[in-house]
């Protein structure tokens, strides 16, 4: 009888041993170490970390109005800016029970971004967050990853625009945007047009959303694996109708293959994709995961990020009249009043001073994550195995000591002698498509869109700022406007 009692008893006090450890003891003896090296943060609390926190001071600076300024920071990382103020450009927080070293040192950021296949590696996403972007190019490794950025880089490069006729004819808001870089994307990297791509367009940004909701949402031990929360049915849900919609698309490239309707897949992103799936060789071949995993990376990213930073560019040439004529003068002088084509795009200069310092205000993320592999040093540092690395963007694209006093003031002119003289040849003062091997394959390609759609707007019309138009930046991944951006387009004369 005692022994039947004892072995449940067993059982308890080794779970109980094991979560302390996982949930006490680890966390206390990272902050310990991580303090003693003089990397500071708010301590960690049983089970949420500083999850709690964090969702506080983001509800608390989203509550509050904000006038037509480019000082963001404080509002859309209320904690972090809060944390570096406190504790210094480098400290260390807690996700749930896992820490994470923000840094904010370019020197700091350039080793980890230099390093990002051997110690600091791309961060496994949340169960959600594989939903949006699981085996896609931007958190894939090793020899998986080298094989795929091969793929990408000879289906995403300029001259991937120059045939395919963009037209633009009116912008009205934010939203119009996404029409535009949908059709974009859909047509160079899928053959298709945005209509065949709608579903997956919404699909991904309810994703999106759901995403955005769980960064911070602290898995409750042992419950979440009893039952599913409700974001992940939602998720998966949302997951398989993505899968299906890929695969109609496969099917039909199969097809038309079977067919002799074509003789080969395409030599556009899919098509290599495709090709890739049914390679004979292990070396080269992708599996079905992938595939799907990389279209959904593609339709996201090549739409999100040329959105977001179109409407923001739009945004401040109505708000700043003198940088909106001085870039239409340059437009008409290489191009006169027709399409755009990459030859006169790279003699862009101002343009690129434009594009640069939105970019440096309003990034597609406010830095870049990591995991730490294995024990190892970054600068003076000793590391520990399995915690998170944060190399932030929004810190060094703000900090007054690389940009000056006016840090937070529109100026393109930064930029008017090149990306190296504007950060005094510091790389990591700014990076926001990434650094080293890692960064973003799709960089020129999203460059390109802007500059076409940017002089196709304003060959057109003149841009002024709506009266209605309310400032109110959010982070949903990428930084975007809650009420959308309202702005007045009027015909040029010459049109």
């Amino acid at each position: 009888m005692g022994l039947v009692i004892l072995v449940p008893w067993s059982f308890f006090l080794i779970a109980l041993t094991k979560f302390l450890y996982h949930y006490l003891w680890v966390p206390l003896r990272i902050q310990h170490m991580m303090n003693s090296q003089g990397i500071k943060g708010p301590p960690y609390r049983f089970i949420h970390g500083n999850n709690k926190e964090v969702t506080k001071m983001k509800k608390e600076a989203l509550s509050k109005a904000v006038g037509l300024t480019d000082d963001l920071f404080p509002r859309l990382q209320p904690h972090i800016y809060s944390w570096i103020n406190t504790y210094g450009k480098n400290f260390v927080y807690w996700n749930g029970v896992r820490a994470e070293v923000v840094i904010s040192e370019p020197e700091l950021i350039k080793e980890v971004m230099k390093n990002s296949e051997t110690i600091f590696q791309k961060r496994k996403l949340t169960d959600v967050g594989a939903k949006l972007l699981g085996n896609g190019l931007a958190f894939i490794e090793g020899e998986k990853w080298a094989k795929h950025r091969k793929l990408a880089n000879h289906a995403f490069h300029g001259e991937s625009l120059e045939w395919k006729g963009l037209e633009v004819k009116e912008i009205e808001v934010y939203n119009e945007f996404r029409f535009l870089t949908s059709e974009v994307i859909s047509r160079i990297a899928f053959g298709s047009n945005y209509l065949e791509g709608e579903k997956i367009f919404a699909m991904l940004n309810k994703l999106k959303i759901l995403v955005s909701q769980n960064i911070h949402k602290t898995a409750i031990p042992f419950i979440n694996k009893l039952w599913k929360p409700a974001d992940m049915l939602e998720s998966e849900k949302l997951e398989k109708g993505i899968q299906d919609c890929v695969m109609e698309m496969i099917k039909k490239r199969e097809d038309n293959v079977v067919s002799g309707e074509a003789d080969s897949f395409g030599t556009d992103f899919l098509g290599l994709l495709v090709n890739a799936y049914h390679d004979l060789d292990d070396k080269n071949r992708v599996s079905l995961e992938d595939l799907v995993g990389e279209c959904k990376t593609i339709y996201y990213a090549g739409r999100e990020n040329v959105n977001s930073l179109l409407a923001w560019i739009v945004l401040h040439l109505a708000i700043h009249g003198d940088w909106q004529e001085k870039a239409r003068r340059e437009v008409i002088d290489i191009f006169g009043n027709q399409n755009p084509h990459l030859e006169g795009i790279a003699k862009l200069k101002i343009m690129t001073m434009i594009i640069n310092e939105t970019l440096r205000l309003y990034g597609p993320s406010h830095g870049l994550p990591r995991t730490v592999a294995r024990e190892g040093q970054l600068g003076k540092f000793i590391l520990p195995a399995d915690i998170d690395i944060l190399s932030l963007n929004i810190g060094p694209h703000r900090d007054p000591h690389l940009w000056g006093d006016d840090v937070h003031l529109f100026k393109p002119e930064r930029f008017a002698e090149g990306i190296a003289k504007a950060t005094n040849y510091t790389a990591a003062a700014f990076f926001p498509f990434g650094l080293g091997p890692r960064s973003c394959v799709g960089m020129t390609l999203a460059t390109i869109e802007t500059k076409i759609a940017l002089s196709m707007i304003l060959q057109r019309y003149t841009i002024t700022i709506s009266p209605t138009y309310v400032h109110s930046p959010i982070a949903i991944i990428t930084i975007q406007p809650q009420h959308g951006i309202q702005i007045i387009l009027e015909p040029l004369h010459s049109c």
